[in-house]
């Protein structure tokens, strides 16, 4: 059976030691929450997902979801263990307190969202989706809307979905058939076919609220007339206790790879009584809200499979005892070596290492721009962190997410043939992890996004930040011995990116296939800069913590190490990109179609 414990340590480093969640005390979410009160919610965070959560991963996984008459039934067990996540008041830590939530940071939430993930994907997709909802519903809704829906879902006593796409459409919303007849008392009827709907019915709570994508007659046509709508599964009475089914009902459950706990449904509405979200004919831009949290949610439970994995292949590692280290015997009372003394069994965990330790302090980085861009007083500060955030967002989404299958498969790769095995959890670890690049928009959409969308913004104000952030860290610290080895190395990768950049630029709107071809390397070619920066960075502040004798030397020694790894084993890997880059599409686009 794998196991689960908790990264509390690197967490609390990244939270109090680098970020130093102090200094944004001048925000309201920040105001309370001390570094004691923080660390007491990531002490009990860390005990309800290591002994809750996390015994249910494997037999949920095996045992999955069903559908009997109409209703989802979740696998044994896990409505004892949502009723626990409801009484611990964990759905809404970061929600408003003027609606029932506790107001704590979005930043804090992602790491709850890690811990979550790690110990059970499957569950924790249930709440997940939640959040989400809340995060559309008081972006968007009317006061009417949020006093009627966010406590309830705060309380997690409901949960929300997103219903997007369908059969025909894939990610082409603007081919979505779903209609939304008006009524005369302002409501709507909602009918269509929804499918992939995560957490889309279960036996969690006592009602689902449906946020679904749909088209009013006599729209425009496209993604320009879609519009959002909120749609209970049962309806709500004047009172607000629950009422009988809305004409929402679940077609079936989709038989997939991974993540068997969660229920993938297909949803059907059948006139089903919907309330406009927002604007008419302005859907997508409120669903957005609930997307851009969604793929940010995603791009932690990339480094979040990733460090569980890690953690049992660690634990393997140490344990199994096989061949000889090529420097001699290092267990000589014995007939073998345990496998960490082989180098290429230490590349793979560290490889893994560097990637879960780095993608956590971007993720949390990231968390930290959510909340200046929604708390604090300066305007300037919040549009540069807004346009930082929305550049690096599908960075986060499809890197993290393509190596946290890499990362879960070197893991798999470290057990041998018992990988292969069930009864290690490892494989489920591996195919739980593949949805994560296909999700909230494909990677290669998120890579299309970044070149098409987030580079050209507002006149290129946000890579220009970005650009501005790392040289400025570089020119700072050009002249600390200690950072010697890093800022050279990081200064070059830099300087591949905006090469890569300006090759774009040129080529890319002289062919579109040239952007089209180069988008995923320029988007990992920029996920490695952004990587290597906070490298560094964490490696700034380790040396200085240990010149100054602060921390767990041991630990503080170990980041330094896993600093020097990246430097030299992953960073490099720019140089290739770029030239992979700059190669063009000719080969790419050179064959037939039919020739494949």
């Amino acid at each position: 059976m794998p196991t689960y414990s908790a990264p509390v340590k690197d967490i609390k480093f990244l939270l109090h030691e680098y970020f130093n969640l102090q200094q944004y005390n001048n925000l309201p979410s920040f105001a309370e929450a001390t570094p004691d009160l923080i660390d007491a919610i990531l002490e009990e965070a860390a005990k309800v997902t290591e002994n809750v959560f996390q015994p249910l991963n494997l037999p949920g996984d095996e045992q999955g979801c069903r559908l009997e008459n109409g209703k989802v039934i979740t696998p044994d067990g896990f409505k004892e263990a949502y009723n626990q996540y409801v009484e611990g008041g964990w759905q809404g830590l970061t929600g408003d307190p003027e609606y029932g939530g506790q107001g704590m940071p979005q930043t804090l939430g992602l790491v709850l969202n890690e811990l979550m993930v790690s110990a059970n994907w499957g569950f924790a997709m249930y709440p997940g989706l939640t959040k989400g909802a809340t995060e559309s519903i008081h972006t968007w809704g009317t006061e009417e809307q949020k006093h009627k829906y966010l406590p309830k879902m705060y309380a997690a006593e409901w949960s929300g979905t997103m219903n997007l796409t369908e059969p025909h459409c894939g990610t082409d919303l603007g081919l979505l058939r779903t209609k939304a007849e008006p009524n005369d008392d302002g409501s709507y009827k909602i009918s269509g076919t929804k499918i992939f709907i995560s957490a889309g019915d279960h036996d969690l709570t006592e009602n689902v609220i449906h946020l679904v994508l749909a088209k009013i007659p006599g729209g425009p046509e496209g993604v320009k007339g879609i519009s959002l709508f909120i749609v209970p599964r049962n309806k709500i009475n004047d009172d607000g206790s629950i009422g009988d089914n809305n004409g929402v009902s679940v077609g079936s459950l989709e038989e997939k790879m991974g993540i068997h706990s969660n229920a993938t449904c297909v949803m059907n509405f059948d006139e089903a009584e919907g309330y406009l979200l927002g604007q008419e004919h302005k859907g997508m831009r409120a669903m957005f809200t609930m997307m851009n949290e969604a793929r940010l949610g995603v791009a932690i439970q990339g480094y979040a499979i990733a460090e569980v994995a890690q953690q049992n292949a660690a634990i393997y590692a140490n344990d199994r005892i096989q061949g000889r280290a090529l420097t001699g015997a290092k267990n000589p009372d014995a007939k073998a070596d345990p496998i960490i003394v082989h180098p290429d069994v230490r590349r793979m965990l560290m490889t893994n290492r560097a990637f879960i330790e780095g993608a956590r302090a971007m993720a949390i980085w990231a968390g930290i721009q959510v909340d200046i861009t929604r708390q604090h007083p300066d305007e300037a500060a919040k549009n540069k962190a807004e346009e930082l955030l929305a550049l690096i967002t599908p960075v986060l989404k499809s890197y993290m997410t393509d190596q946290g299958v890499e990362a879960a498969s070197r893991a798999l790769q470290c057990f041998g043939g018992h990988g292969y095995i069930r009864e290690w959890g490892m494989e489920q670890f591996l195919r739980d992890s593949r949805i994560a690049p296909i999700y909230e928009g494909t990677n290669g959409i998120q890579a299309m996004d970044l070149i098409g969308r987030k580079l050209p913004a507002n006149g290129g104000a946000a890579i220009r930040a970005y650009f501005e952030m790392i040289q400025t860290f570089i020119d700072a610290n050009k002249d600390n011995d200690a950072m010697g080895t890093y800022i050279p190395l990081l200064e070059k990768a830099l300087g591949r990116l905006q090469a890569a950049s300006m090759w774009l630029m040129q080529n890319g709107m002289a062919n579109p296939d040239n952007a089209g071809a180069a988008a995923h390397y320029y988007l990992n070619l920029m996920a490695l800069v952004t990587m290597g920066y906070f490298w560094a960075d964490m490696a700034r502040k380790a040396r200085e913590m240990l010149d100054a004798g602060e921390g767990d030397t041991a630990f503080l020694n170990n980041k330094l190490t896993t600093a020097d790894f990246f430097f030299h084993h992953i960073l490099p890997e720019t140089s290739a990109l770029k030239v992979k880059i700059e190669a063009g599409a000719d080969s790419v686009m050179g064959l037939d179609a039919g020739a494949f």
